[in-house]
């Protein structure tokens, strides 16, 4: 049986651009159901914001927008390549990392080479493909144990890159898993962390046929406590950037709702998970 990411029909088209995948209802573990909300008595509500790695293009806006509104986000990171010519994970991005690090946010692997996996195979083996490294657009079959691997190569970069750990948590690209991605994961000590339906940020999607303002106006709208949002740190094949019309408009909005924020740290499906193993 796969599982693959849900998110409400009239959200998304057939595919994703990002991900060039089809998306289905099927999926259980990238949405998470609205939890009760740990926010304090002020709040009326707990958002999770989160971010993926991509293009970076928006890396430096997403901090300073985060930064002026005083919100703590959970990262995601795969090694992808960016605007700058470079990769997510190379040394030229250890000062970016390490003052989010500095600023309160918590961070998950996105597997190291954006590995997106195709399906669990017969003998045991998991058929996956990933988009970087030197097997970037190839198939490949992995261990449970290789698969974990993948998971890891994240965690020692990040460590190297700021002295830090990672969060118990990761993110499958494109969202999909199974339950042999799942189990694998959570053998090695990370839970995986998808988004509720509403949580959807759409920035994936053909600018041309979800304007910003449509996105702003459909997550203001269905947004609930609980919820765990999801966005992109710049996608290459959108021509009208997600986040510089969007991030800062979207959280205040949200935050005149009385909604507060949190990391996954917070959250009460990942809080009983403090530490590495």
């Amino acid at each position: 049986m796969t599982m693959k990411r849900l998110i409400s029909a009239d959200h998304v088209p057939a595919m994703l651009l990002c991900a060039s995948a089809m998306l289905s209802p099927a999926h259980a573990a990238a949405p998470v159901a609205a939890a009760a909300s740990s926010a304090p008595a002020a709040c009326k509500g707990t958002i999770y914001m989160t971010f993926d790695t991509g293009s970076q293009s928006q890396a430096h806006l997403i901090a300073d927008v985060l930064n002026k509104r005083h919100i703590k986000a959970t990262f995601f990171l795969a090694n992808e390549k960016t605007t700058r010519g470079d990769y997510s994970l190379d040394p030229s991005w250890a000062p970016y990392w390490k003052a989010r690090v500095a600023e309160g946010h918590a961070f998950g692997t996105h597997t190291f080479d954006h590995v997106y996996w195709k399906k669990d195979l017969a003998n045991g083996l998991i058929q996956v493909k990933p988009q970087f490294g030197k097997d970037g657009g190839k198939l490949a079959s992995l261990t449970d144990q290789q698969f974990c691997e993948e998971l890891r190569r994240v965690d020692t970069r990040f460590q190297e890159l700021t002295g830090h750990k990672l969060d118990p948590f990761w993110r499958a690209p494109g969202g999909y898993t199974s339950p042999r991605t799942l189990a694998a994961g959570s053998a090695c000590g990370y839970q995986h962390a998808g988004w509720a339906p509403a949580g959807y940020s759409g920035d994936e999607l053909p600018s041309d046929k979800y304007p910003n303002a449509m996105l702003l106006k459909k997550a203001l709208a269905n947004l609930r406590s609980g919820d765990i949002f999801i966005a992109h740190m710049g996608i290459w094949s959108r021509k009208e950037p997600w986040a510089p019309a969007n991030l800062d408009a979207l959280i205040s909005g949200l935050q005149d709702k009385g909604f507060c924020f949190a990391t996954l740290r917070e959250h009460p499906a990942y809080a009983q998970k403090k530490g590495q193993p």
